[in-house]
C-alpha cells in the first residue's frame, strides 16, 4: 500500500515542481530586456551578445565537466547548432541592437509574440495539422503586434521594431528545437551544449571587440552585463528546461504567457519607463490571442 501511495503522488510532486520551476524561468527571463536596455547606453550591443555568450559558456562548459555529460550524437549537432543561432546569438544580438532604437517597455510588447513563434514552430517542426481557429488567433495577435508598432510611430524608428520581430522568430525557432532535443539529450544540457559549440567564435570575438578601456562603464551597465550572461543565458534555462521536463512543454510553457506583465513591472519600476494603458491593453491582448492558438495547436 506504502509503495501504490507513493507511485500516486510522486507525478503529483513532479507536476508541482515543474510549474515552480517553470515560473522561476519566466521571471528570471522578465529581467533580460530591461538589462539588456541599461547596458546597451555603454556597451556596444555585438560586444554585449558575444560577452554574454562567452561568460555563460565557459560556465557551461564547467558544468558539463563537473557532471561528466555525455557527448551530443553526430545526429543531435544540427539542432544544437539551430539552437543556439536562435537563442545564444540570434535573440541577445537582435534585441540588444532593437533596444538602441526603442525602449525596453516598447520591446516588451513583442514579447508577447513569443509563445506563438514557439507555437508554430512546434507545428511546423512536429508535423501537426491545427484547427483553422488557431491560425485566426495567430493572424489576430500579428496584427495587433503591427497595429501598436504603427501607432507608436513605426516610420519613426522602424529598425527597432523590425530588430525585434527577428528577434522573436529567432527565439521561437530556437525554443521549439531545444524543447524537441531536450526530450533525448536533457534540459539544462540542451543550453549548456550550445553554448559550449558557441564559445570558440564567442570568445574570439570577445577579444577581439574588447574596448580599449572600461572606465567610463557604471556599475549598472556592469550588473547588467552580469544578469544577462549568467541568469538570462544560463541560469533562467537550466530553471525553464527542468520545468518543461517535470510538468510537460505545452503545460508549462503557457507560463510564457506572464512574461510581458513581469518584464513591464520591471521596466516601470527600474528604468522608470512609461507603460501607457494602451501598451497594457496592447499586450493583453496578444496574451489572450497567443493563449487562443496554443489551446487549438492540436
Amino acid at each position: 500500500m506504502e509503495r501504490v501511495s507513493n507511485l500516486k503522488t510522486q507525478p503529483r510532486e513532479n507536476t508541482t515542481n515543474g510549474w515552480l520551476n517553470g515560473l522561476i524561468g519566466v521571471v528570471i527571463f522578465s529581467g533580460s530586456l530591461p538589462a539588456t536596455r541599461v547596458a546597451v547606453l555603454e556597451f556596444d550591443p555585438v560586444f554585449l551578445t558575444v560577452a554574454r555568450a562567452t561568460i555563460a559558456g565557459v560556465l557551461a562548459l564547467c558544468l558539463l565537466w563537473l557532471f561528466k555529460e555525455k557527448r551530443p550524437t553526430r545526429g543531435q549537432l544540427l539542432p544544437l547548432i539551430i539552437v543556439a543561432m536562435g537563442v545564444v546569438v540570434g535573440f541577445p544580438l537582435l534585441t540588444a541592437l532593437a533596444l538602441q532604437y526603442v525602449t525596453s517597455a516598447h520591446s516588451i510588447v513583442f514579447v508577447g509574440l513569443l509563445p506563438l513563434a514557439t507555437a508554430v514552430f512546434g507545428v511546423v517542426r512536429g508535423g501537426e495539422r491545427p484547427r483553422p481557429v488557431f491560425w485566426f488567433f495567430s493572424v489576430l495577435g500579428s496584427l495587433l503586434v503591427v497595429g501598436f508598432a504603427v501607432s507608436q510611430g513605426l516610420t519613426a524608428s522602424p529598425e527597432g521594431d523590425l530588430l525585434m520581430l527577428a528577434a522573436i522568430l529567432a527565439c521561437g525557432l530556437g525554443y521549439a528545437e531545444g524543447a524537441k532535443l531536450s526530450r533525448t539529450l536533457g534540459g539544462w544540457q540542451v543550453i549548456c551544449w550550445a553554448l559550449v559549440l558557441s564559445l570558440p567564435v564567442m570568445a574570439l570575438l570577445t577579444l577581439w571587440l574588447t574596448p580599449v578601456s572600461f572606465s567610463g562603464i557604471s556599475m549598472p551597465a556592469w550588473f547588467s552585463l552580469g544578469y544577462v550572461s549568467l541568469f538570462s543565458m544560463l541560469i533562467g534555462f537550466v530553471f525553464w528546461y527542468r520545468g518543461l521536463a517535470q510538468g510537460g512543454i505545452a503545460a508549462v510553457g503557457q507560463l510564457q504567457l506572464l512574461q510581458p506583465f513581469f518584464g513591464l513591472a520591471l521596466a516601470a519600476t527600474l528604468l522608470h519607463e512609461q507603460v501607457s494603458i494602451g501598451m497594457l491593453a496592447v499586450t493583453v491582448a496578444v496574451i489572450l490571442c497567443v493563449a487562443g492558438a496554443k489551446k487549438f495547436a492540436k
